[in-house]
């Protein structure tokens, strides 16, 4: 191969054009559709944001003007999926804001933002286990169904609590599915989400019947500071394209699919969210909201006992779509990581047939397991968050740089209102992250110190970059480069 000549030490980047998929024992599968992406970024968004989030954001926060805190989080949420689409387009592989932070802003920018959320994603799919348990146990309460207090949650949380065996099961389970393959996966996948759709939209069809106007009187009794506050809670339910396009090496057509489910994901989802804003606000007076099962009292509050427990175990059912789109996600960082020599090769290898990286998924959903079995979830929480509003500003930043470096660069898409639109997703991201407690700086900063040892001691020297440059510019992976970017 020709030399490349490339950036010096944590600066190097890996030169777009040249970003390949690795022998075929580090290679995925290229088998996901249009409708198949879009239902997995679908799935990943829609679940507590409907089933919990709002009725807490509507009675706590906002009012009825919670449907308006969506907008706000939805517009500003858009502004970093346009950043997102455009890359998804332009780079179809696995890994997302690694990836593309990696390929414009250095190898340094990937590692942090790439190691950042290993952490950030497993601790949401174990939040969301956690929560799954919790709607589980009160069902079967339902029921008149008693389980053994040890069982039930993890230490503190409860008299007798030892573990939360039901949600450590999940993590586990949603492993497994994604060990079957990626198509098999899809598939289950898939199937919830519509059932999940269709339980949103009886919601919304029923609930109509059942409004009140006169609930929506005062609009905002919290003022309209209320609604922009609203907005930051809820900001975290409308995210999840991101850890979708972690897929995108696993899509058969990348490039035309990826920027289309992005949007087609978040558009879908932002409808369904407002309406549902507008009927549970409309058939209960803000103050009478339950915020944990805000629907479910909602209907009950109207006579439809029936329909209340379907919405709950719609809820479960649903919620569980958001840890599969996430398990998904941080498994494809990770493989793609040390794929590119960051983190050691043996993560990388995928199974022989199904071609999915099995070792890194079941690492994965043993570590969610354990954070959802033996930690609160109020704890399990403050893991998430900032990681994921630094993933949105290092994408919209870096489609901003890419854009004036490389204009000539080939786009599927791209991303309208070039630098205002990438800017508003930053400027959003960072006000969100002013809102975050000083533990959760406290949590993110010792794990960025633990990920900086262990990119001097072992990824700086064993990247794929720095194989290339020991080699006087040549290496695996790299190839024939036009030169400095």
């Amino acid at each position: 191969m020709a030399g490349l000549r490339m950036g010096q030490g944590v600066l190097r980047r890996k030169p777009i054009e040249l970003i390949e998929e690795g022998p075929p024992s580090e290679q995925l599968t290229r088998t996901l559709g249009l409708w198949q992406l879009t239902a997995i970024g679908i799935g990943g968004i829609i679940g507590a944001g409907i089933f919990a989030l709002a009725g807490a954001v509507a009675n706590q926060t906002a009012g009825p003007a919670v449907l308006l805190s969506f907008l706000i989080a939805g517009v500003a949420s858009a502004a970093a999926a346009f950043s997102y689409a455009e890359f998804a387009g332009m780079i179809p592989k696995a890994g997302s804001a690694y990836t593309y932070g990696y390929a414009v802003l250095g190898e340094l920018a990937g590692w942090f933002i790439g190691w950042d959320l290993l952490l950030e994603y497993t601790a949401i799919v174990a939040v969301v286990a956690i929560g799954i348990s919790g709607y589980f146990g009160f069902l079967l309460g339902q029921l008149g169904i008693d389980l053994p207090a040890w069982m039930l949650g993890a230490p503190g949380t409860g008299e007798g609590h030892k573990v939360d065996l039901f949600a450590m099961i999940l993590c586990l389970f949603i492993a497994y599915l994604l060990t079957l393959g990626i198509r098999s996966a899809a598939r289950f996948e898939t199937a919830v989400v519509v059932l999940k759709v269709l339980v949103v939209l009886l919601v919304i069809v029923v609930g109509f019947f059942y409004i009140n106007t006169s609930n929506y009187t005062p609009f905002f009794p919290f003022g309209v500071s209320g609604a922009f506050t609203g907005a930051a809670t809820v900001f975290f339910a409308v995210f999840g394209y991101d850890a979708m396009s972690t897929a995108a090496e696993e899509s058969k057509d990348a490039q035309r699919h990826m920027p289309k489910a992005i949007m087609y994901s978040l558009a879908i989802s932002m409808v369904l969210y407002v309406l549902a804003c507008l009927v549970l606000t409309g058939m209960q007076n803000y103050q009478d909201i339950d915020p944990e099962s805000g629907f479910s009292t909602a209907f009950k509050s109207v006579g439809l006992d029936s329909l209340a427990t379907v919405i709950a175990v719609g809820a479960i059912i649903g919620i569980l779509t958001v840890m599969f789109t996430f398990m998904l996600g941080v498994t494809r960082v990770w493989f793609s990581m040390s794929r590119d020599g960051l983190l050691p090769h043996w993560f990388a290898k995928t199974h022989p047939t199904r071609h999915v990286p099995v070792r890194v998924t079941w690492i994965v959903g043993a570590g969610s397991a354990l954070i959802a079995g033996f930690l609160p979830i109020g704890e399990a929480a403050e893991l998430t968050n900032i990681g994921i509003l630094l993933a949105f500003v290092v994408v919209c930043v870096a489609v901003i740089v890419l854009r004036y470096r490389q204009p000539e660069l080939p786009r599927s898409f791209r991303c309208p209102g070039m630098p205002f639109v990438p800017a508003i997703g930053v400027a959003f991201s960072i006000w969100l992250i002013t809102f975050l407690a000083w533990q959760t700086w406290l949590r993110f900063v010792v794990w960025l110190l633990v990920g900086l040892v262990i990119y001097f001691a072992y990824s700086y020297r064993h990247s794929k970059l720095a194989e290339a440059e020991a080699q006087g510019g040549t290496g695996t992976g790299t190839g024939p480069g036009p030169g400095p970017q």
